[in-house]
């Protein structure tokens, strides 16, 4: 049974449009699982499913005359005299999959469902050939709603919430928390199971995506960065001293910097400017897809585990900057320029009122401090409410 993703309704509006639909995103995510539960969706019989990692599905696509893709996929049984529906997985696998998409999407009104996992890859790839005839879906890891539901726990709570409610979803956030929302990694039962699940899909994200497509002749740096980024996670990360520590120049490491965030594994939330001179507007912060990562690569302290799994949340409600005053006074996540979120462990009375001199300073009317102590005072909210 396919548990439904929240990108799901998403998509939902855009099935009977003639434009593509791409589903892009980090390795093991779940999207095949996504291009099976439309595929599955679809009412109609004339329709074909290709996993590209095949290579002999591979060869019914590789051709340099168009019309005889046309007829591979007529002998597979697809009937262009109606709607016609092509499913292809993993097309990274294939470079003039653009291309040829284009062409039964002009030319025979094929509705395309596609996935792809390197997003650096995807968006060099789809630039051009398929302008204006594309919806592009990207899919995180499980936030902690979509974690509870594959956990198949329910609950309901007002805008209060009890200290016995409290108690009960906290150890939840914590194993969310410890290993993070890959859909496979939550369904694992064991913490052996949990860790192997992670490890395999750290290896299978190295291999595939930085080995094969990455394209890089210091494979070995590019696994030394990730581990440091890990540790640096929340951090804004000097690329001067990190240049240094990997012995690399900074255009490269700029390089290696844009290219894992392509692919999903990190994001550089910047920094939020209104023209004012006392903010630092330069230097990002970056975090990690998944908290599951660091826990099983790295050591760092809770905080900052907790901090990155708010991100992990907010990420996928819209857009992300931060705000820090040469002081040193910040706010931690600001969404969408309008909410902003300080994140603390164990937040009091004073980290709520820093927050709100600092958001009024930006004209923010909606601020919080996200906390996982249980309390009672004002202006605190537990990462479950978000």
């Amino acid at each position: 049974m396919i548990i439904e993703r929240e990108v799901f309704k998403k998509i939902e509006p855009f099935v009977k449009s003639k434009e593509a639909i791409v589903i892009t995103g980090m390795r093991r995510t779940g999207k095949t699982t996504t291009l099976n539960y439309f595929y599955n969706k679809i009412n109609s019989g004339n329709k074909l499913f290709f996993d590209l990692e095949n290579p002999i599905n591979r060869m019914y696509f590789e051709k340099a005359n168009y019309e005889e893709i046309k007829s591979n996929l007529e002998f597979m049984g697809l009937d262009f005299n109606k709607k016609a529906y092509v499913f292809l997985d993993e097309i990274q696998f294939i470079p003039s999959i653009p291309s040829i998409a284009k062409y039964f999407i002009d030319h025979y009104g094929v509705k395309f469902f596609m996935t792809g996992s390197a997003s650096f890859y995807l968006k060099n790839l789809f630039s051009e050939s398929l302008s204006g005839r594309k919806y592009v879906f990207e899919i995180y890891p499980l936030n902690f709603k979509e974690f509870l539901k594959f956990k198949n726990i329910s609950f309901s709570f007002g805008k209060k919430i009890t200290r016995e409610q409290f108690l009960t979803l906290k150890p939840l956030y914590e194993e969310y928390m410890n290993f993070g929302g890959f859909p496979e990694v939550v369904l694992k039962k064991s913490l052996e199971e949990k860790l192997m699940a992670l490890r395999d899909i750290f290896a299978s994200f190295f291999n595939l995506e930085i080995v094969n497509f990455g394209d890089f002749r210091r494979n070995d740096v590019i696994k030394n960065l990730l581990l440091l980024l890990m540790e640096r996670t929340g951090s804004m990360v000097d690329m001067q001293r990190l240049s240094k520590e990997l012995g690399v120049s900074r255009p490269t490491l700029y390089e290696y910097i844009s290219f894992l965030e392509g692919v999903y594994f990190i994001k550089r939330i910047r920094p939020l400017s209104r023209g004012k001179g006392t903010e630092i507007r330069k230097r990002p912060k970056i975090y990690i897809c998944d908290t599951g990562f660091i826990n099983t690569f790295v050591k760092i302290d809770k905080g900052r585990i907790f901090e990155n799994s708010i991100f992990q949340i907010l990420n996928q409600k819209g857009e992300l900057n931060f705000y820090r005053k040469k002081s040193g006074a910040e706010i931690d996540f600001i969404l969408d320029k309008e909410y902003a979120y300080e994140v603390k462990l164990s937040g009091d009375a004073g980290d709520f009122k820093k927050l709100k001199t600092l958001a009024a300073h930006l004209s923010i009317k909606n601020f919080k401090v996200i906390t996982l102590k249980y309390t009672q005072e004002e202006g605190f909210i537990y990462p479950f409410q978000l």
